[in-house]
Parts: C-alpha cells; sequence; structure tokens
C-alpha cells in the first residue's frame, strides 16, 4: 500500500486530488495539510511514502517546506503548481514529478505508474539542496508561529521533543528535527542533544573532566560534550 499526504492551502483542489485517487486500490490518502506547518508535522507523524505537495501556500512555500524536511525521512514529492514556469524550478529541487492545475486523470496515471516502479526511499539530499533557513516553524497552545533563528539561544531534543530555547528561557516546540536544524540553520552542535547559536555564545566554561558549558548572552547554560567541544572552539576560532 502507498501511502499518501496531500498538502494544499486549497480545500476544493485536496478533495478534488483525494477524489482523483480514491479508486486506486494500492494507494491510501492517510493525511491533507493546509499549510506547510501542519505538512511538517504531519509527515512526521504519518509517514507518508508520497506526497502532493502544492507550491504556492501562503508564509512557507511548498519549496521552502523541502528545506526543512529531514533528510532521512524525505518522502517521494510530486508538486502540484497551477503555473508552468514552477515546473523547471520543480525538477531543479529535484522533485519526483509534478503536475499542472487542474490535475488530468490521464496524466495523474503517468505519475502512479512511475510511483509504483520506484517505491524505494527518496535518495537522501536529493531535495531541499543547501536553502538556509531563516524562520522555523513552532506550535503553542491553539497556534502555530515562525521563529527568527536569530531569536534562537540553543535547541535540544526530548523525548517529548525538540524545542528552541529563546533568550528569556522560554521553550518553543517545533516538528522539525535536530539534523534538520544543524545542517539548514547556523546553529551548532555541541551535545548531542543540544545545538547552540553560536551568535549568542558569551562565554565557555571549562571543567576538569573535560567538559565545558556554554553560558549565552541570554544568560541560559548549555552543556558541551567532549565530543563536540574541539568543533566548537574551532567554529568560535579558539585555538
Amino acid at each position: 500500500m502507498i501511502k499518501i499526504l496531500i498538502v494544499d492551502d486549497e480545500p476544493l483542489a485536496r478533495d478534488e486530488l483525494a477524489d482523483l485517487l480514491a479508486p486506486e486500490a494500492d494507494l491510501q490518502v492517510i493525511g491533507q495539510a493546509g499549510n506547510a506547518v501542519e505538512a511538517i508535522a504531519a509527515i512526521n507523524r504519518l509517514h507518508p511514502d508520497v506526497v502532493f505537495l502544492d507550491i504556492q501556500m501562503p508564509q512557507i512555500s511548498g519549496l521552502q517546506l523541502l528545506t526543512m524536511l529531514d533528510p532521512e525521512r524525505m518522502p517521494h514529492i510530486v508538486f502540484v503548481t497551477a503555473f508552468d514556469e514552477f515546473a523547471v524550478q520543480a525538477f531543479e529541487e529535484h522533485a519526483f514529478d509534478y503536475l499542472l492545475k487542474p490535475v488530468e486523470p490521464a496524466r495523474l496515471a503517468k505519475t502512479l505508474a512511475r510511483l509504483r516502479k520506484e517505491r524505494g526511499p527518496q535518495p537522501l539530499g536529493a531535495i531541499g539542496g543547501n536553502v538556509p533557513l531563516t524562520q522555523l516553524p513552532c506550535y503553542g497552545h491553539n497556534r502555530v508561529y515562525l521563529l527568527k533563528v536569530e531569536s534562537v539561544e540553543y535547541a535540544l531534543s526530548r523525548l517529548s521533543g525538540v524545542y528552541l530555547v529563546d533568550a528569556d528561557g522560554n521553550e518553543h516546540f517545533t516538528e522539525l528535527t535536530l539534523k534538520t536544524l544543524e545542517d539548514k540553520t547556523p546553529l551548532l552542535r555541541c551535545h548531542r542533544q543540544h545545538l547552540v547559536n553560536p551568535a549568542r555564545i558569551a562565554e565557555i566554561r571549562f571543567g576538569d573532566n573535560g567538559a565545558a558549558d556554554i553560558h549565552t548572552h541570554g544568560g541560559l547554560t548549555v552543556p558541551v560534550s567532549r565530543r563536540f567541544l574541539r568543533a566548537v572552539k574551532d567554529a568560535l576560532g579558539i585555538i
């Protein structure tokens, strides 16, 4: 069974595509999302094999969404767009395929035939390029919002998920993984479960056991393990 997620800010467009896919016995539409932030959560939670992704969406476009996904969890991406000019960019982003709106059944059938032949995982690093993230999607009580990277003191991973911590010590839950944050932002790995914003480092205090602590400009403390201490010192130009 091929699991599919549909992402489009237009409910009618989502429903029309779902109706076209419904007769296919080996396909299952496991969810829909109306924007990129909802899509990140759905991809991480549902693990679809394929995402039919609208390119033009408010705040975060479909192309920008790809930069926020962990390459180790990357599904096949089929872009759906109303504009021919986006097709070239879609292929530059190494999408599996693209469809023009309104989606024609015959053209969709060709995409599905290719998907059935290529059921394996998307090649790592094939999508998203090296475009840096400047705003990070976060989730609060009954709301989603974007946090600027420069506002982050550090990031940490817990069993409950990944959190971004600002200068006031407030924690912001995000669906982005530490690997995505490490690869796509200036945040620097300093511990297996921590990344730190190098621009917010005030000082490093060294311990007797070879480990250390980072103290940020916001007065927060971030652990540094021996494994990553050399990399942190090199990034800061410390001999």
